[in-house]
């Protein structure tokens, strides 16, 4: 299985961006995916998960301002992130889960990207 993140970058406080991951190597995209997020000398933590049938988590701090999708005809995830804030800049990851059912436990996921940078200044 194999991830390959785009569309990070830089943008302003207040501005958007789009995430996308592309994935390749399954023959059933039927287990969950998410998006994470990583800063220097701090723990990788969950940003959001969704799963097949469209169930979604999101950490408190992007509630009303993250938007995870999936498309399964094109296996590809998305992250529509709006009214971006400085502290939403880190190294951005997605993953899938390996297992059924839903999770949003890092633990649980067994399949990484190689991450994508997402600075934003005020």
């Amino acid at each position: 299985v194999q991830l390959v993140e785009s569309g990070g970058g830089s943008a302003q406080s207040g501005g958007s961006l789009r995430l996308s991951c592309s994935v390749s190597g399954i023959a059933h995209w039927s287990f969950c995916v998410g998006w994470f997020r990583q800063i220097p000398g701090k723990e990788r933590e969950g940003v959001a998960s969704i799963d097949d049938h469209g169930a979604t988590d999101y950490t408190e701090s992007v509630k009303g301002r993250f938007t995870i999708s999936r498309d399964n005809a094109k296996n590809t995830l998305y992250l529509q992130m709006n009214n971006l804030k400085p502290e939403d800049t880190a190294m951005y990851f997605c993953a899938a889960a390996g297992g059924t059912g839903f999770t949003s436990t890092l633990e649980d996921y067994d399949y990484w990207g190689q991450g994508t940078q997402v600075t934003v200044s005020n």
